[in-house]
């Protein structure tokens, strides 16, 4: 979703919100925009785009100054062109302002300020903001009380900041729901802004993270931080431990396929020092809270996720009701809100998301919350709303993951589920301890075993290159890999823009027959595991009907060669642990077709990484 960023100092500020925004890209966006506060002016430079042509633009119009906003933008009202970018301005252009988010009463702020003559010159929802802003200065106030009379008037989720020619070297930030991150930087004689971490990284390590109902005044002498009231806060500093390398490519061609080779080091790191091997239990960081007697409480789960992190969720189902014999129903977050949910007392409620700053799963959390439930979040993103709305905490270790096509995040949120559903079972005696220890000893080879997956690019590459002109995939699954299936065709719908399906294997008879023909390829996810031989049932359904199955089978599966027209061949696990496995050549085989259809893989077409509006 939309990118900020902003700062305060002795320093020209163009070049350093050009950077943040560069290392914000992997959010999505369609425009991008500056504007740069000096000597009583305000510089605006918009473009359509890509961020390199706002850098052609300040490049032939430089603007000079030391405080400044930049924005990303990812459309939601109003088309993606230069006239509808942030950042925008007042009826004087002395005032600027950047939003992520939605104002959903904008329509009914706006008309009042339409008859008093304000000129509106953008489709969006965001404008209105600045005018109301504009309206208060010429009061008298200052940029501060300008921002905390008019934002409490707003609704909708909106993180937003504000400069004006008329409150010189100032930048006022504001954050009204859980959307959005609010971060603030903190440097010696100067002062920065972001959405998210990657983008301060190269500046400071020290941090302040700006709550809902939150406002922050950020100059170069320093940062001033209040509620609502204008009553002022004192807020904790955190120090981030990211490094910048992780955030570079490192050689490949595209941060996924970075991403995706990544996946051995990044389970390592999520499995490091969650077992006590003296006791053979699982253990997890402070952060998760639950105590025996809690865990022996629970009578149901509910699992929450967007997207990938919804298919991870119907993943730890399964775990979870075979190992611990908890009842679990997985919500769509966007759904679960507004359904009004059953929540039992003393129920679970967990969610499942990279950023931490998801607006439907926050919304559904807060949901959850509302009605008595315990929150436990599994987030990559150490610092995020989900973290700090959460009872309980499992960080998934993944480092940062800048493709918007989640791959090794959700490796780690499937790693980690088996490690929950495991320790679950242990506290409440559902897990024999010799069944749990194999389990644990299997997941501890999982690294070396996807290693032998990435040995295999060069015939997925291949096998990739033969199907990229095809217009409709079918990928099919049962049991514990029915969601490996769904998993697979939302990558290669992200990916390659082409139509796929992921179904369950034996919902095929019941209309999905009607599609297969020669020209349909089928990816069977057909492991040597309880559903084995219904799978091979299924295929040959496919082949009975001139299908051309591409089957993904353990190494040491003969039979599927006579039912596959081609094998993606998988080192051989426990049957819980097999979709971490499974997934990886699934995941391989979408970036290399899209690739070959010369997409742009890491950022896929009206897609964003952190998505911050309903």
């Amino acid at each position: 979703m939309c990118g900020i960023v902003g700062y305060a100092g002795p320093q020209q500020a163009l070049p350093l919100l050009m950077d943040g925004l560069k290392r914000l890209e992997y959010r999505g966006y369609d425009s991008a925009g500056v504007a740069i506060q000096h000597d009583g002016v305000l510089e605006i430079r918009r473009a359509e785009g890509k961020l390199a042509n706002l850098a052609a633009v300040v490049a032939k119009s430089p603007a000079a100054g030391a405080t400044g906003i930049g924005h990303t933008r990812w459309a939601t009202h109003g088309r993606p062109n230069e006239q509808n970018a942030h950042p925008h301005v007042d009826c004087g252009g002395v005032t600027a302002v950047i939003h992520n988010g939605i104002i959903e009463n904008f329509e009914a702020l706006k008309k009042p300020l339409v008859d008093k003559g304000h000129r509106f010159m953008s489709e969006t929802d965001t404008e209105v903001v600045v005018h109301l802003i504009e309206d208060e200065l010429k009061s008298g106030k200052s940029l501060e009380d300008a921002a905390l009379a008019v934002v409490p008037t707003l609704e909708g989720a909106a993180a937003l900041a504000f400069v004006s020619a008329k409150d010189p070297g100032k930048i006022v930030a504001a954050r009204i729901s859980n959307a959005g991150g609010v971060i603030v930087g903190h440097g010696e004689g100067e002062n920065y802004l972001a959405s998210d971490i990657p983008a301060l990284l190269e500046h400071t390590r020290t941090v302040s993270y700006v709550e809902p109902g939150e406002f922050a005044v950020i100059t170069a002498g320093g940062v001033r931080f209040l509620d609502r009231a204008g009553t002022q806060l004192e807020k904790a500093k955190t120090t981030i431990t990211w490094d910048t390398v992780s955030a570079a490519k490192s050689g490949y061609k595209h941060f996924m396929l970075k991403e995706i080779h990544e996946q051995p080091r990044v389970i390592s790191d999520t499995l490091l020092g969650r077992v006590d091997r003296a006791s053979g239990r699982v253990v997890f960081d402070a952060d998760l809270k639950l105590t025996d007697d809690a865990v022996r409480a629970l009578d149901r789960i509910t699992l929450l996720g967007c997207g990938t992190a919804g298919y991870a969720a119907l993943v730890g189902k399964y775990l979870i009701e075979r190992l611990a014999r908890i009842p679990c129903d997985v919500e769509i977050p966007s759904e679960y809100r507004y359904r009004d949910p059953v929540v039992t007392k003393g129920q679970l409620v967990i969610s499942l998301t990279q950023s931490g700053e998801t607006v439907d799963t926050l919304a559904a959390m807060e949901e959850g919350k509302k009605r008595g439930a315990r929150l436990l979040t599994f987030v990559n993103v150490m610092g995020s709303q989900a973290s700090r709305m959460a009872d309980d905490v499992i960080y998934l270790h993944a480092g940062p993951e800048i493709s918007v096509a989640s791959t090794k995040a959700y490796s780690t949120m499937l790693v980690d589920l088996y490690l929950f559903a495991i320790f679950l079972g242990q506290r409440r005696g559902t897990l024999d301890p010799t069944a749990g220890g194999k389990l644990l000893a299997e997941v501890f080879h999982l690294p070396t075993l996807v290693d032998a997956v990435l040995r295999e690019e060069p015939k997925i590459k291949a096998l990739a290159y033969r199907h990229h002109q095809a217009k409709d995939f079918l990928y099919l699954g049962r049991g514990v890999n029915y969601p490996t299936a769904l998993e697979g065709a939302h990558k290669l719908k992200e990916l390659s823009y082409s139509h796929a399906e992921g179904t369950a294997a034996g919902e095929m008879k019941h209309g999905i027959n009607a599609l297969i023909d020669e020209s349909l390829p089928v990816v069977a996810i057909v492991l040597q595991d309880s559903t084995y031989k219904k799978m091979l049932s299924n295929i040959q359904e496919v082949r009975a009907r001139a299908g051309a199955v591409i089957a993904v089978a353990n190494d040491d599966d003969e039979e599927i060669a006579q039912n596959a027209s081609e094998v993606i061949r998988v080192p051989k696990t426990n049957e819980l642990l097999s979709p971490a496995l499974a997934v990886v050549p699934l995941h391989l085989f979408a970036y290399h077709v899209a690739d070959r259809r010369g997409n742009d893989v890491d950022q896929p077409r009206n897609l964003a990484k952190a998505v911050t509006v309903e």
